[in-house]
């Protein structure tokens, strides 16, 4: 019986210990390695999507398709394929450099860092949102503000504080992150002020391309009642090989 007894203890003990490693290797995982597993889970290797973008105003309407092809941090490709207007326009990041290919003119523009906070093609997104030329891992400073549940998943708060040297658009970003499968939910973007200019909210969850992903993001302007601006993922693939030669200048001008 004491055998037995002892034995019982033993393993609630162990039990407890494991808890407690298993609570330390939670609280271990910083808040950059959060933002960096969330931004891999959209990303990957390599991303090639097809893309709708919804532009919703109080008394209009006006719909968008692009692909869409990213290389890690450094690389993003994005040709708009409809409407017939603006077909053929293309935006590329090349490491910390961004162009936009407008084929009516027949031009290749370079946009300048002070372009990144306007708004891409009309949208509520600016060009940095969308052609990313910051980076959410390496441009910022990440701080746990504790967590939040959003629509019942168990989340990760967490601040990004632009870094001095970075050319960053925001003041400051706060992300929810769903801590079981490391999506971003939501997400608040901040002027040099503190003030809240938009606010994002991403669900749809779904699996595309082997991974599960948030396949519809909305941003709303926060003094703009009634305009937002949707973008839904209709496919994407993951880790397929793409060369850095794709992402040129050159290539822009091929691409349809």
């Amino acid at each position: 019986m004491k055998k037995v007894q002892l034995l019982t203890f033993i393993g609630g003990i162990l039990l407890f210990a494991i808890f407690l490693l298993s609570m330390q290797l939670q609280q271990e995982l910083s808040a950059t390695a959060i933002v960096k597993k969330a931004d891999e889970n959209m990303r990957g290797k390599t991303s090639q999507a097809d893309i709708t973008i919804k532009i919703i105003r109080p008394t209009w309407r006006r719909e968008m398709d692009m692909k869409a092809w990213t290389k890690g941090d450094d690389y993003s490709m994005i040709l708009v394929t409809s409407p017939a207007k603006e077909k053929g326009t293309v935006f590329l990041k090349r490491i910390k450099e961004v162009w936009n290919w407008i084929p009516t003119i027949e031009r290749t523009i370079k946009l300048p860092p002070s372009m990144m906070s306007q708004s891409w093609m009309g949208t509520d997104f600016t060009n940095d949102d969308l052609v990313k030329e910051a980076s959410s891992v390496e441009d910022y400073t990440h701080k746990h503000l504790g967590k939040e549940s959003i629509r019942e998943k168990d989340c990760y708060k967490i601040e990004m504080i632009p870094k001095p040297s970075a050319a960053v658009v925001w003041g400051k970003v706060i992300v929810w992150i769903d801590a079981k499968d490391f999506l971003q939910l939501k997400a608040e973007f901040y002027d040099e002020d503190g003030e809240l200019v938009n606010s994002m909210i991403s669900g749809d969850v779904k699996e595309l391309g082997g991974r599960k992903i948030t396949a519809k993001i909305e941003m709303f302007p926060i003094d703009k009642e009634g305009n937002s601006t949707v973008i839904i993922y209709n496919d994407i693939v993951f880790d397929k090989e793409i060369n850095d030669n794709f992402f040129t200048t050159r290539t822009m001008k091929k691409l349809k």
